[in-house]
């Protein structure tokens, strides 16, 4: 009887023992979600439904989307930090929810490359430095000068800490001066530099590309050092001489830290897999972004050399923003 009893024993702490290694092995075998903080119909919405789309043809899997904005998106990700680490509860964050986030508001409860495992990027793009399409400066040498010998006109419009940094970068490497004038959003701040109330603004391509083409602000320069495909003709702040303005946004998908290996492991080749597909990646460039798809570790790297560079320039210009 003795026997009988040790062999039950060992043999129940086997089942034991591989149970959560045969439910790795059969991962997926039920219900994705992927949480999104922002409502439905914007940018990172429709990155999560394209990109879960095919995250379901490709695991056989039914994913579903769930949108749960606030607070710049800081509520959903505080909640999908909490979720279970099992591989089935994602998160579509972008960077001003996360890097900037984490740079400006020392009481977050969520980190976003120790509370999450950064799977891969899905898209990025360049900002645009956009100001009044009568504006006597050509170029951003002659708006910097302007700006110096017009400090008492010089403001900027604003609607998120993402576009106040990039401005507050601006003005630290070219020496501009500029006060900061808050919009709800990106389309009211051009609204105000259509109407002459702002001087510039330091916007997202999706609102400002219609505007610039169609002659109603005009567009000096584009962050970083590529120029965009849908304003070639618009130098990048590299070629202006300003290298160091490379301010983007970019939006990812992230699982809880502690999920493990094997399941974060598929969940990168699934993905990158998934954003590498010829029809995402038309979609995603048809909506004047740069497609990702790099690896976990690449994200990673980019993220923590975001929030130490957005940390620099809010300490530099003696930036405080509310939480």
């Amino acid at each position: 009887m003795i026997a009988n009893a040790r062999r039950w024993l060992v043999f129940a702490l086997a089942v034991f023992v591989s149970a959560p290694a045969h439910a790795q092995g059969d991962y997926p075998n039920r219900t994705i979600r992927i949480i999104v903080g922002f409502a439905a119909g914007g940018g990172n919405d429709i990155f999560a439904r394209l990109v879960g789309a095919k995250l379901q043809e490709l695991t056989g899997q039914t994913v579903i989307i769930e949108n749960k904005p606030g607070a710049g998106a800081r509520l959903a990700n505080e909640y999908a930090a909490n979720q279970p680490a099992d591989g089935y509860t994602l998160l579509v964050a972008a960077s001003g929810g996360m890097s900037i986030a984490s740079a400006i508001y020392p009481k977050l409860a969520f980190h976003p490359t120790k509370s999450f495992v950064p799977l891969t990027m899905i898209a990025n793009f360049p900002l645009i430095l956009a100001i009044p399409a009568n504006h006597p400066a050509q170029d951003v040498k002659e708006l910097v000068a302007w700006m110096k010998a017009n400090p008492d006109k010089s403001n900027y419009a604003t609607s998120s800490p993402a576009f106040t940094i990039a401005t507050e970068l601006f003005k630290l490497k070219t020496g501009a001066p500029g006060q900061a004038i808050p919009y709800k959003s990106s389309g009211e701040s051009l609204v105000s530099v259509v109407g002459g109330q702002t001087l510039l603004t330091i916007a997202d391509g999706p609102p400002t590309v219609p505007l610039v083409k169609g002659g109603q602000v005009k567009a000096l320069a584009v962050t970083g050092s590529a120029r965009s495909a849908e304003l070639p003709d618009v130098p990048s702040m590299a070629e202006a001489g300003l290298p160091e303005v490379n301010t983007g946004l970019w939006s990812g998908l992230f699982v809880q830290a502690a999920t493990p290996a094997p399941i974060v492991k598929k969940l990168e080749e699934t993905l990158r897999r998934a954003i590498a597909d010829p029809e995402v990646s038309a979609k995603l460039k048809a909506m004047a972004v740069n497609p990702g798809g790099n690896s976990s570790e690449e994200f990673r790297a980019m993220i923590d050399a975001d929030i130490k560079t957005t940390a620099e320039v809010v300490k530099a210009a003696k930036l405080e923003f509310k939480e």
